[in-house]
């Protein structure tokens, strides 16, 4: 579904992404790990052009992104952000109905798959009327996977999408949304720091460090086999996630 070849970002003297070559199965979940700093949110971007690469490439689907102009890409990409990333002025219908009405849908169909999504993520219809700022962190979240899925997109690229929750909120939240089938047939890039949440989502984890991918596998892979010291050390750091 996504293949990147050779893709190199960089930012004056700063090289943020360096020479990186993966590939994501449809309906796999890949999570970029790594350091703050190590390169994972902007390879994310790159692949729906929020950040153009220095050089290599980037295929969708068969599809080459620079094809298609930004915006056009966007829509057919889902993202998800901290926080939900909500306009605050947006009801929540109107949140959810974004895309859809970009793509030009029926507002019968929008209708249709926005009580279809709530349902799905147990929110009340109560909240379609509602802004962000009254809801809590755990349903804004929601509200925010429901607007990248309401166009039905192939691709949904997740930035640290749990990272403004509480623990307890957190745990429960992406245990939640991950158990959707909607999700699970959904290719799905996810950037975390957080070894614990690559651990218990990903089909693959994407170890970065310093802008290159130091080992990639299946999380069991990387915790009985890691390559070297500094997956070892990555790992070990959380020695209680072994038993999670």
């Amino acid at each position: 579904m996504i293949d990147i070849h050779q893709l190199t970002k960089r930012f004056a003297s700063h090289t943020a992404v360096d020479d990186i070559s993966l590939r994501v199965s449809q309906g796999e979940t890949l999570v970029l790990l790594g350091t703050s700093g190590c390169g994972k949110t902007t390879m994310l971007k790159m692949i729906n052009r929020l950040i153009e690469p220095t050089s290599g490439s980037i295929s969708v689907n068969g599809i080459d992104v620079r094809q298609q102009d930004g915006p056009t890409l966007r829509r057919r990409i889902g993202y998800v952000i901290q926080d939900g990333g909500l306009f605050p002025h947006y009801t929540i219908a109107e949140a959810i109905a974004t895309v859809p009405k970009l793509l030009g849908w029926e507002l019968a169909a929008i209708h249709e798959r926005t009580h279809e999504l709530i349902t799905k993520l147990q929110l009340p219809e109560t909240a379609l009327t509602r802004y962000p700022a009254e809801l809590s962190g755990g349903q804004r979240q929601r509200v925010g996977l429901a607007r990248a899925l309401a166009a039905k997109p192939p691709v949904v690229l997740m930035d640290e999408p749990f990272g403004a929750l509480d623990p307890f909120t957190r745990r429960h939240v992406r245990r939640e949304l991950f158990g959707l089938n909607e999700l699970k047939e959904t290719t799905v890039v996810l950037v975390t720091h957080d070894v614990n949440e690559a651990l218990e989502l990903a089909d693959r984890i994407a170890l970065m460090d310093k802008g290159r991918i130091v080992q990639v596998g299946a999380p069991e892979e990387l915790m009985n086999h890691p390559v070297n010291e500094f997956v070892r050390d990555f790992l070990d750091e959380r020695p209680q996630l072994r038993s999670n």
